[in-house]
């Protein structure tokens, strides 16, 4: 195992990778449980990187395998809590308390959406394109976009925003 490679991919990753852990569950300890499982599946899993699909793809390919089957073993034993915060390291303390409400309010509706449709939009929102997505998540491009129309339609009205 190249023990270089997996501390720049963990720097490299590491927060986008949290912060798509968070598609896959509903609280602080899971989150810290699930990105542990992911990491150590990267470190098992690195040995293989062929690299027939980019280092990021196949990466968040891993962490979205990962994601499924711990939100699959959580879903038995917990519904998704919309009043659970997330941290996010983002956030600093200038920020005014009406962004601050805002942002709670799209965290919330993101968080309500169904498990496809939230996993989707977390890893739009962290840059991915429509192929890299359809390409962690086993899909069709196609898949995708309807996915994520959906979302964004969701969210619209969860937000009590027109379509414009």
């Amino acid at each position: 195992m190249d023990e270089d490679a997996f501390d720049r991919i963990a720097r490299a990753h590491g927060a986008a990778l949290a912060r798509v852990a968070w598609g896959y569950v509903s609280n602080a300890a899971d989150h810290d449980d699930l990105v542990q499982e992911i990491l150590v599946a990267i470190w098992r899993a690195l040995p293989r990187f062929r690299g027939d699909a980019s280092e990021r793809t196949y990466v968040f390919r891993i962490a979205h395998n990962r994601g499924i089957t711990f939100a699959a073993r959580r879903r038995e034993h917990e519904t998704l809590d919309a009043d659970a915060s997330i941290a996010d390291p983002a956030l600093g303390a200038h920020e005014t308390l009406e962004a601050a409400l805002e942002r709670r309010r799209l965290v919330t509706a993101v968080r309500s959406l169904p498990e496809p449709l939230r996993q989707a939009v977390m890893m739009r929102l962290e840059g991915f394109e429509i192929a890299e997505i359809a390409s962690v998540q086993g899909i069709s491009e196609n898949n995708v976009s309807v996915r994520l129309i959906r979302a964004r339609d969701r969210l619209r009205a969860l937000l009590g925003e027109g379509a414009t």
